[in-house]
């Protein structure tokens, strides 16, 4: 195990300052896409950065806002490295991460108990509750983000960006945006 020194530590938490182009609401850290700051020289640091998915289109900015901002604090040589394993997944958003998704009127991706193989089913495009729908274990419902109502459907698995889904609640009858479970 290696430990960070105090300078990579304040570095870790600039770069995860950075808010998300695709979601501004939240910052690199809360996403839980920066998962490491190594200082290579006395004004050269390396950061790894796992993208939310292969061929996210956010992660040149991502990497470009990080290095502005460490540049800014002194850092002359920053690289930004992507790093694929451990995959990003959903449960790396923090629990702040997702009250800020749920104050913006984004349904933030439900939480999975770790273990096992994730179960994938297909089916119609438009579905009411999920758990009605899973082979597997029941999943908590969709909840409204702007009623809480857990009484959601599914209009199309893809919204303003790939990781989210458009839903509508069936109870106020506002549609809004779900980051999907990864």
């Amino acid at each position: 195990m290696v430990t960070a020194t105090a300078l990579e530590t304040e570095l870790l938490e600039l770069a995860g300052s950075v808010p998300d182009p695709e979601l501004p609401v939240l910052t690199l850290h809360e996403l839980g896409v920066v998962r490491a700051v190594h200082l290579t020289g006395p004004d050269s640091v390396e950061v790894d950065l796992t993208p939310t998915y292969t061929g996210c289109p956010a992660v040149e900015t991502m990497s470009a806002d990080i290095e502005r901002i460490l540049r800014a604090h002194g850092m002359h040589e920053v690289t930004v490295r992507t790093v694929l394993a451990p995959a990003w997944s959903t449960d790396d958003i923090t629990p702040e991460g997702r009250r800020k998704l749920q104050r913006s009127g984004i349904a933030p991706p439900r939480t999975r108990h770790p273990g096992g193989p994730v179960p994938l089913t297909l089916g119609a495009t438009r579905t009411g509750h999920d758990a009605a729908t899973a082979t597997g274990p029941a999943l908590e419902a969709i909840r409204c983000p702007h009623c809480d109502s857990a009484d959601t459907e599914l209009l199309s698995r893809f919204s303003s960006t790939a990781c989210k889904a458009l839903r509508r609640c069936l109870s106020c009858r506002e549609p809004f945006d779900h980051f999907k479970e990864l």
